[in-house]
């Protein structure tokens, strides 16, 4: 439900205009205000989960996420449904990184590789069945109150999910702490107004207003570098940071999986909003149809994913830069589509190269999280499995924020062609793909390299007993 909010959200925004009676600019913070909020609180709620307990956190972040997806559909204006977002994008930043920390903590080995296969086709299927789910209801509910029912859906999924969560969850049993010694306030301060400051002026983009809030970026920076310098004096003075920064030094393996994860999310995210534009409004598709575009990316993802899983164990960086490769493939065959195909048929043949994409991004997303988060401890699994969805959240913002860019760079440098614009589009998208690619290649040389060194000296102690 918290990703598929992320996209599902987007073909709704003409029914919120419609209903509401709102300009674009105030609707587009529909979208744009729980994206920020979402990556605000991903790190925080990981700490909370480590250290209150992920139960009791997914439960009262659930249920939060129930009560404002219901006040969101029954906002009877633009201003509370900008509010009810942003809330409800603090409760979908509590919620998602409890499930990572609760996989960490309930399965080991080649199961934990399963298990977050099945995370991975959730997360591939959710971000890319968005569109057809939104078209969907839409359609089925009309123009002027359709979008209500876009946040309604999520109640009664809530609501299964909470019984569900019960009675299946474990109860950690957690001892009595003070939650003031055990949660950095302080460096989850300096954090969320570092992550608010890079995103805020990325998702004006699309409003035009990015160049009003461009001296965010060097405050970003700032806060960035007094929230390390904080939480490495809090680790020093021994008590719990808000996110263990030796997990990027000295764990192997994650923070290579971090930079991995965002440079692909900025890659293959803003593609969805790029043909949803470039169907709906260079080619006048409906909302239902161009969803329906991007369903062969969700069938290809989900069914990846699952496999994928289960082969991270065996074959390791190597499913990565498989996948990714496969992903550059279906990008490049998609962005020679577009130009080519004739305009009535587009939406038919893109649906192949888009099937070779949505294949090799299902086998990226969850083998990545297996090998991020494998060497982690599990009291930080929580905190450091939020640090991974934060890049991925910053990554999406950013590569939807460039997307939208080369889209509307691409089209108004050959007067008003779209299909030029989404060919842009896709080439930027391939770009990043080929980036993520080149770190996974060096994550694999060094853990071969790493592997053979390892061989050596369990042969040099063998040999001198």
């Amino acid at each position: 439900m918290t990703l598929l909010d992320v996209s599902i959200v987007n073909v709704a925004l003409p029914s919120m205009q419609v209903g509401l009676q709102a300009g674009a600019g105030a609707v587009q913070w529909v979208v744009s205000g729980y994206a920020l909020t979402f990556g605000l609180t991903l790190v925080a709620g990981g700490r909370l989960g480590d250290a209150l307990g992920r139960k009791r956190i997914f439960m009262l972040a659930l249920a939060g996420f129930v009560l404002t997806s219901a006040l969101a559909g029954a906002a009877p204006s633009i201003e509370l449904l900008v509010l009810a977002r942003l809330l409800q994008g603090a409760t979908a930043g509590m919620l998602t990184p409890q499930s990572s920390g609760l996989i960490q903590n309930l399965f080991h080995g080649a199961e934990r590789g399963k298990a977050f296969g099945f995370m991975g086709a959730t997360i591939g299927v959710s971000t890319a069945v968005g569109p057809v789910l939104g078209g969907l209801i839409i359609a089925a509910f009309g123009a002027e109150s359709g979008w209500r029912w876009v946040f309604y859906v999520n109640v009664p999924i809530g609501i299964v999910a909470l019984v569900l969560a019960a009675r299946v969850l474990p109860t950690e049993d957690r001892r009595r702490i003070a939650v003031r010694s055990e949660i950095d306030f302080a460096g989850a301060g300096l954090l969320g107004a570092a992550v608010v400051a890079l995103l805020f002026p990325i998702v004006q983009v699309e409003s035009g207003e990015l160049g009003q809030w461009w001296w965010l970026f060097p405050i970003a920076a700032v806060l960035g570098l007094l929230f390390v310098r904080w939480e490495r004096r809090t680790v020093g003075r021994g008590r719990s940071p808000l996110l263990d920064l030796r997990l990027f030094t000295t764990t192997r393996g994650y923070a290579s999986g971090v930079a991995i994860g965002a440079v692909y999310f900025s890659g293959f995210s803003g593609i969805f909003v790029v043909l949803a534009m470039f169907f709906q409004t260079g080619l006048h598709y409906t909302a239902l149809q161009s969803g329906l575009v991007v369903t062969s990316f969700a069938l290809g993802s989900s069914v990846s994913s699952a496999v994928a899983g289960r082969l991270v164990a065996k074959w390791g960086r190597r499913i990565t830069v498989a996948a990714l490769s496969t992903v550059t493939i279906g990008l490049v065959g998609s962005a020679v589509v577009v130009l080519v195909a004739p305009s009535d048929q587009v939406g038919f043949w893109v649906a192949i190269p888009l099937l070779v994409a949505g294949v090799g991004g299902g086998s990226v997303i969850s083998p990545n999280i297996t090998m991020t988060l494998e060497n982690v401890p599990t009291n930080m699994a929580g905190a450091a499995g939020g640090a991974l969805q934060t890049g991925q959240r910053i990554g999406t913002a950013v590569g939807t924020a460039l997307m939208v860019a080369a889209y509307h760079a691409g089209t108004n440098a050959t007067d008003g062609r779209p299909n030029v614009g989404a060919a842009v589009a896709f080439g930027a998208a391939t770009l990043a793909t080929v980036v993520a690619l080149c770190l996974a290649l060096r994550e694999l040389r060094s853990r071969k390299t790493c592997n053979i060194d390892e061989n050596l000296s369990q042969r040099s102690v063998i040999s001198s007993q």
